[in-house]
């Protein structure tokens, strides 16, 4: 083997990652197609390169036959015979080939193709390679911006963030380091396209297992995750282990392990609340940190309906119904949400046909005229309080967290706004 020809071997294979086999491959099929191109006549060429020392032979490709009509792709029994003399009448043979000197169009062709097929190899290694990666944290530098979607150089390719994929608080420029949850690799005409996405839940729960240890190592479970990109996020916690508090282990020493991940998420505030198999302590984790009265479930239609008192029902409902959309998602189960002056004014209404009037019998499957992902609104009175959430409930809301925070030591639920808010963040 030319020694500058075994150099060049090796250096495509460290820069492109392309196997030797590869490489041989690419060598044999640029040899092919020069060779068709030498040939005086159209003929099926066929070419062997040795591997070692990567000489090669010219072969054509002929049928054997009796009397010869196409001289460029038969041969006469006799003359297949004194090749291999174990040739019949039928039998397709390779026949030793002399090719002219290639010239500058067949030579063009071959670079074309070892080119096309370098590109080709080095685009299955990368689809291979984070097809594999799917589901975990990436991180990447923003080359660009395009129509809308942000483009990421990860590695020795691309990955783009489409604008459906994007969080409405984040504004990427170009030089900007980002993290973003692997969310697909399929295969293009133009190479494979790795789609990478800031509005998952699951990158919440990925940025979670790089800060807490607790759940890296599986002492601290998450177990659910519900998320309004770029507004509010609540996840679901529980601890394998009756010495260690998750909520504590999430939200760390003086929240400076969930403070991390807020800033991540350029601000975005996430509720950290204790998981349960009973559906009514989680129902009221998740609903935290408005005041409950009484909680009844329906478990053939999965319903809960939650009493509170009437003012706290816009604590409870959240600003625009997020809070108990939030909560309704996390638990798995509708969740309708009254207070409780509104169920004593239906119960005085009813009484005298003898309907029943107790709170506590409103378990039964409750009929409500409006319903918006899985949060059941009754009448009016609640439609009105949830829009007073807007601008009332959010200093009642906020203040609540803030003393989960500082309470971050034996905490029961913990909550964590946006960090440039004075004094949400202790």
């Amino acid at each position: 083997m030319d020694t500058n020809l075994r150099v060049i071997l090796q250096q495509l294979e460290a820069e492109k990652s392309v196997d030797r086999e590869t490489l041989i491959e690419a060598i044999q099929s640029a040899i092919e197609s020069a060779a068709r191109k030498s040939l005086t006549h159209a003929a099926n060429v066929a070419v062997d390169v040795d591997p070692d020392s990567l000489s090669f032979k010219v072969f054509e490709i002929r049928e054997v036959v009796e009397q010869i009509e196409d001289e460029s792709s038969e041969i006469t029994l006799d003359d297949a015979q004194a090749l291999n003399p174990q040739a019949t009448v039928g039998d397709r043979l390779k026949v030793p080939a002399e090719p002219r000197d290639f010239g500058r169009i067949a030579a063009q062709t071959a670079k074309q193709v070892i080119i096309q097929k370098l590109k080709d190899a080095e685009r299955e290694n990368i689809f291979d390679e984070f097809k594999k990666r799917e589901g975990e944290l990436i991180t990447g530098i923003v080359k660009r911006m395009s129509h809308g979607n942000v483009i990421v150089s990860v590695g020795k390719t691309e990955a783009i963030v489409p604008l459906r994929e994007q969080s409405p608080r984040e504004n990427f420029k170009p030089g900007d380091r980002i993290r973003a949850y692997l969310l697909e690799v399929e295969k293009a005409p133009r190479g494979p396209q790795i789609v990478l996405s800031r509005t998952n839940p699951e990158l919440v729960r990925a940025l979670f297992d790089l800060e807490v240890p607790e759940i890296y190592d599986g002492t601290v479970e998450i177990r659910a995750v519900a998320r309004e990109a770029g507004s509010r996020t609540k996840v679901a916690v529980r601890s394998n282990d009756s010495n260690v508090d998750p909520v504590g282990a999430c939200v760390g020493m003086k929240g400076s392990r969930v403070r991390t991940v807020v800033e991540e998420l350029c601000g975005e505030k996430i509720d950290i609340v204790r998981w349960s198999e009973n559906p009514i302590e989680f129902c009221g984790n998740a609903l935290n940190p408005a005041d409950i009265l009484n909680i009844a479930i329906d478990e053939e239609s999965r319903t809960v309906l939650v009493v509170v008192p009437h003012d706290q029902l816009s604590l409870a409902i959240g600003k625009r119904g997020q809070n108990a959309r939030l909560a309704s998602r996390l638990i798995g189960w509708s969740i309708d949400i009254r207070s409780d002056a509104e169920l004593a004014e239906e119960g005085a209404a009813a009484k005298p046909d003898g309907a029943e009037t107790d709170a506590d019998e409103a378990g039964k499957t409750v009929e409500s005229p409006a319903h918006a992902d899985g949060v059941a609104v009754a009448d009016e009175t609640r439609a009105e309080a949830s829009d007073e959430a807007d601008s009332v409930a959010s200093a009642p809301e906020e203040t609540s967290q803030t003393e989960e925070l500082e309470a971050a030591e034996e905490p029961e639920n913990g909550t964590v706004d946006d960090p440039g808010t004075a004094g949400e963040v202790p």
